[in-house]
């Protein structure tokens, strides 16, 4: 185009206006690059979070949980990874072949998953939890826009039944719910870290930025129990329960010199692995929870306190005839007559009114001291969830018929644990050691309770009991000394007690001569016929003794001869208790 034949073309502006322009220019170019700068250095925060809150993320690293082992390094609980997928609804989109495809690796119903996936009120939920690596993988490949996964861990019990009550369990979200996972949760579950992330506008991790808190993994536990021995426990357990047909029961091997607990078993059991439709009564450690009138195991801590009185010896007479004896308006009985009987024969023959009579001879406070010394009445401090305390009344408040049935294990309330721990003084010449459920290799503080005069006089007294006259024959095992106790008790039925429903109980030690192991036995309402504890509670201890003394190669200390057999039970009168 020739501008020169264009007269509008030739115009030219003024000077003044194409100043004006230029000044505009430059102010708007000055307004904006002031702009900048403020925004830059003075809003610089406030813009990163803006940024960041669009594509910056901070999400949770999950700590591993701690591996619990027994005492020989078997793993008894460990944490396997999971995923856990979550769904961000606004930025949802999948077509009718991935909602199916997600429905069966859900294992749902594709109108049930797509009803919670488009009836959600909220922007971010949970869709499912504790899904296997494998699955969560498979979901992945669906490329479902809105759905991200999570890393969270599932606990995983090897042993399942045989250790659940012991070992306890965890919740969904991993936190420990019962037993030593919950005793020990603050060790073993460690601290959860942190990191920051960009995430793409459908929800998805494209790269790490950084590291804010590295987690801290779960410390380990090495229990003191011993799996071998666990087992042994548990299957015979199982096979006295149901030979007794009885309501439940629970055994524990207690190690006599470092009070280790190197097996605790109970009946009914549950599978950790798999929690559905559990009840109060599967979940309850019995051993450790639950309190029993101890019977007749109660009487060696009656003779033990007239030994260490001063006035009874093993050899003292006491009168049992015609057998039964009247406290007040109260009468106590024997299973059978005996006559003049020994300290001795007193816990051999297991006689109520035997130790009725040595009872009322002591002050109320003599006896009190010791139950009080042996830790009757008080927790057993193993710092197990729940452990029961029992009841040991105040001496002042005892009555003389109280004085008389406390003497052979009525009107006081233990738990197993309690009486296994009790038995260790016996074991231990005089001292009685704490009851340990982590493994130890430190030397433990024992605590004299008795003299080791009395310690030794009460163990010889308990080795006639399985021998033949005794009221535990059928407790003996070929090839070592054993020295225990036998205890059968009425249970309370509001406030009287249930003239049918017993707890069967055996408690004892071998070998005597330099005693390994403690183990005791009770047996919850037997109902096959059979309840005294000889013949109920002794067989299962028998079984689980020689069992576990042959698995820890302890030597022999008795000739390989046959148990003598049991006598036939007699029937018993109300009241009884042997």
């Amino acid at each position: 185009m020739n501008y020169r034949a264009n007269p509008s073309l030739r115009i030219r502006l003024e000077d003044w206006r194409v100043r004006l322009s230029l000044v505009a220019l430059f102010v708007c170019f000055g307004g904006l690059i002031a702009r900048a700068g403020f925004l830059q250095t003075v809003r610089r925060d406030f813009l990163q979070q803006e940024g960041d809150a669009r594509y910056s993320r901070v999400i949770e690293l999950p700590a591993n949980r701690g591996k619990v082992s027994d005492r020989n390094g078997e793993p008894l609980a460990i944490s396997t990874p999971m995923e856990s997928v979550w769904v961000t609804t606004e930025l949802l989109k999948y077509t009718p072949e991935q909602l199916k495809a997600l429905a069966a690796l859900l294992r749902m119903d594709s109108g049930e998953l797509r009803k919670r996936l488009e009836d959600s009120d909220a922007k971010f939920f949970r869709l499912g939890r504790q899904i296997p690596p494998d699955i969560a993988a498979r979901i992945a490949e669906l490329r479902i826009s809105g759905l991200i996964q999570k890393r969270e861990y599932r606990r995983y019990y090897p042993a399942g039944q045989e250790v659940a009550h012991l070992i306890g369990y965890t919740d969904a979200d991993n936190k420990g719910s019962g037993g030593v996972e919950l005793a020990y949760d603050n060790v073993l579950a460690g601290q959860p870290g942190a990191k920051r992330v960009i995430k793409d506008r459908t929800g998805h991790v494209v790269e790490d930025v950084a590291s804010i808190r590295p987690p801290q993994q779960g410390r380990d536990i090495t229990l003191a129990i011993d799996s071998h021995l666990q087992y042994i426990a548990y299957r015979e357990l199982k096979a006295a329960v149901a030979a007794n047909r009885a309501k439940g029961g629970a055994i524990m091997v207690l190690s006599a010199k470092t009070g280790e607990v190197l097996a605790l078993s109970n009946l009914p059991d549950f599978n950790p692995n798999d929690r559905n439709r559990l009840n109060g009564n599967q979940l309850r450690n019995r051993g450790l929870i639950d309190t029993f009138e101890p019977g007749s195991t109660l009487k060696p801590f009656t003779v033990a306190a007239a030994l260490e009185s001063g006035g009874y010896t093993p050899e003292t007479l006491v009168q049992t005839a015609p057998g039964w004896l009247a406290v007040g308006p109260n009468v106590i009985h024997d299973a059978h007559r005996n006559g003049m009987l020994s300290v001795a024969q007193v816990i051999q023959k297991s006689s109520n009114v035997g130790a009725a009579r040595i009872a009322l001879s002591l002050q109320p406070e003599t006896m009190w001291n010791l139950f009080n010394d042996l830790g009757f009445g008080a927790s057993p401090q193993t710092g197990f969830p729940g452990e029961a305390r029992g009841r040991l009344r105040p001496f002042k408040t005892w009555r003389p018929i109280e004085q008389a049935t406390m003497s052979y294990g009525h009107g006081i309330s233990v738990s197993l644990s309690q009486l296994v721990r009790a038995y260790t003084v016996f074991a231990n010449d005089g001292e009685i050691v704490p009851i340990n459920m982590l493994k130890t290799d430190e030397p433990v503080l024992a605590r004299r309770v008795i003299s080791s005069a009395t310690a030794r006089a009460v163990s010889a007294m308990l080795e006639t009991v399985v021998q033949a006259g005794g009221t535990a024959p059928r407790a003996a095992i070929p090839g070592y000394r054993v020295a225990g106790k036998t205890g059968t008790a009425h249970k309370q039925s509001g406030n009287a007690y249930a003239r049918d429903r017993y707890v069967s109980s055996f408690v004892g030690y071998a070998p005597a001569s330099s005693p390994r192991l403690v183990v005791g036995v009770m047996i919850d309402e037997p109902n096959a016929g059979e309840y005294y504890g000889g013949t109920v509670a002794a067989p299962a201890f028998a079984a689980v003794m020689d069992a576990s003394l042959r698995a820890l190669g302890v030597p022999q200390d008795a000739p390989l001869t046959p148990a003598a057999p049991a006598a036939p039970a007699a029937a018993a009168s109300p009241g009884e208790d042997t």
